[in-house]
């Protein structure tokens, strides 16, 4: 791996700046970590078009919310309680064991991205702790929506024994959302592209329009590994803010466990599903599509949206069944982490306030 400074280095050397301090210069005061996550964002009159953007930014996610509840409303009309509950009770232990193992190793992995994204930051703490704060963070945000904010407003309460600046929290919850968006982009372009013929027709997927999108995205994702190469070590300029890119390696391990995170929850609905309804190929390919629907909605957790989107995709799956692997992943992935986060979160504020009362 690259070398990553130790969080005690001069702010010169965090990857998210607006314009690098002189040599010398004194250390500025933290700003809150919206501002910090804001930096990174184009300024309000950086474009033209930034009223009619602000606009639509409010308008999408109502209008894709309305659009989910008529879509499910539509696909799951007359399903009966009783209905999904009696596919619940068909799947056996073994089903239940393995989505939760599931969402587990999803959960591991991001502690793995929390970890890189940490040291790219220029923040060294241990494994463990970096475990800890990306499955608080994570659950927490992933359950609540605004992640960016919610997140990295948790991993600043965390980190901040350990000496970690706001700006490296805000670096290392952009450096997830970078591992998240190329990964969940590979995979799903390579499951529009290596899905058959046959399975992309029990889609509500165009067979031209898997293969293009499908090559597309995965063109998108090698495109940011060969930026990260040309560009490393010298700051990109994207809408008046300068970024400075991660490592080719780092850039390459974070697409590749991004990969992996998303195709092991991608799983979790799978494995719900009754066998041989839709090969996994397929259903990562419209999980993809539901996924970034989800999040432009801004709804949180992306429910509703997210469901509709893949009801939508994939017509050949019987309402109850998918409406039973529906509620399962928001179980075992969404539910019961935020309950363990909360206690968890809950927990260490009391350590942590009767150790500072004994100092």
């Amino acid at each position: 791996m690259s070398h990553a400074p130790d969080s005690t280095e001069t702010p010169g050397t965090v990857p998210f700046t607006e314009t690098p301090p002189s040599r010398g210069a004194s250390t500025p005061e933290p700003e809150p970590l919206e501002v910090e996550l804001a930096h990174s964002l184009p300024a309000p009159e950086a474009h033209p078009l930034a009223r009619v953007t602000r606009i639509a930014l409010r308008i999408v996610p109502l209008v894709l919310l309305v659009a989910a509840v008529f879509v499910l409303r539509r696909e799951f009309h007359g399903l009966s309680w009783g209905q999904v509950a009696a596919v619940m009770n068909g799947w056996g232990y073994a089903a239940i064991a393995e989505a939760l193992l599931l969402a587990a190793l999803s959960f591991l992995l991001m502690g793995v991205i929390e970890w890189l994204g940490l040291r790219w930051a220029g923040a060294r703490l241990p494994w463990t702790t970096a475990l800890a704060g990306s499955f608080l963070s994570g659950a927490i945000g992933h359950a609540i929506g605004a992640n960016l904010l919610v997140a990295g407003a948790v991993r600043a309460k965390l980190y901040d024994r350990y000496g970690v600046t706001l700006t490296q929290v805000a670096a290392t919850t952009l450096f997830n959302g970078m591992s998240f968006a190329v990964g969940l982009s590979a995979l799903g372009g390579s499951g529009l592209l290596l899905a058959s013929h046959a399975e992309l027709a029990a889609t509500a997927i165009p067979l031209y329009l898997a293969r293009g999108a499908g090559a597309l995205l995965i063109a998108g994702a090698l495109a940011w590994v060969a930026v990260c190469y040309w560009r490393h070590g010298k700051p990109v300029c994207i809408f008046r803010r300068s970024i400075t890119l991660p490592s080719t390696k780092d850039a390459v391990l974070a697409l590749v466990i991004g990969v992996i995170d998303n195709g092991i929850a991608a799983a979790i609905i799978w494995v719900l599903l009754p066998h041989g309804v839709t090969s996994y190929a397929s259903f990562v390919g419209a999980y993809a599509v539901a996924c970034v629907v989800g999040l432009i909605s801004g709804v949180p957790g992306g429910a509703g949206v997210f469901e509709s989107a893949i009801s939508t995709l994939l017509p050949s799956v019987e309402a109850a069944p998918l409406a039973a692997a529906f509620l399962g992943y928001r179980l075992a992935f969404y539910i019961l982490p935020l309950i363990i986060a909360v206690i968890g979160l809950f927990g260490d504020t009391v350590v942590e306030r009767l150790r500072r009362q004994r100092a």
